[in-house]
């Protein structure tokens, strides 16, 4: 009986260290799959998540059995909960919904110019983007933002104006203005109502 006891402890050890090690890839796999669908290289995943990049590559090579702690705050930095990340399979597609009142929506000064924030929160840093929504000569004031920033504004409905340091261009539905945004600039709906799409990228490289 104490053989056979003992023969039935191994196979469970054998077992949980089997289960533990298919866990463990595919979390490495899951991680991995996540971080390359945001474009964050390993840096950038340890920035955010305060795990050292050596430690993110063990992970994702299946080289350590990363704790609980360490699952949570990858999950926080990739946005996920700790169950989809643990639960993921490769084969499983990204898609989250946000709804009409879960988007933040900024307004301008005058009130005529509305900012939809579409864009992931995660991001905001370096990336932003915006539906925006205006009426007939509604103005978008902006204040610079750091050197090297580029603004895109892609029009859909109506006509907009940019206005950077004296100059001044317009776009209709369906074409698209790009320009410096790290001085003050001016947007403002010239035939209403407009709509467009606005894509700021905060850490473009300098313009020369």
């Amino acid at each position: 009986m104490q053989d056979q006891a003992e023969r039935l402890e191994r196979g469970r050890a054998r077992d949980l260290l089997t289960g533990a090690q298919a866990l463990s890839g595919q979390l490495g796999k899951t991680i991995q799959r996540l971080r390359k669908a945001y474009n964050l290289s390993l840096s950038e995943l340890a920035e955010q998540s305060g795990v050292a990049k050596s430690i993110i590559s063990q992970i994702e090579r299946n080289e350590t059995n990363p704790t609980l702690a360490t699952i949570w705050r990858l999950s926080q930095a990739l946005d996920v909960s700790i169950e989809r990340v643990l639960a993921a399979g490769d084969e499983e597609p990204f898609i989250e919904k946000a709804s009409r009142s879960d988007t933040p929506i900024l307004v301008s000064e005058d009130g005529r110019v509305r900012l939809a924030i579409i864009g992931w929160v995660k991001t905001i840093e370096w990336l932003q983007w915006y539906a925006v929504s205006a009426d007939l000569g509604g103005v978008l004031d902006s204040d610079p933002h750091q050197r090297g920033s580029v603004e895109s504004l892609s029009v859909t409905e109506g006509a907009f104006e940019v206005e950077i340091g004296g100059a001044v261009q317009r776009a209709r539905a369906g074409e698209t203005l790009r320009y410096r945004c790290d001085r003050p600039h001016l947007v403002r709906c010239t035939e209403g109502p407009g709509r467009a799409t606005m894509v700021v990228i905060m850490k473009a490289a300098v313009m020369e």
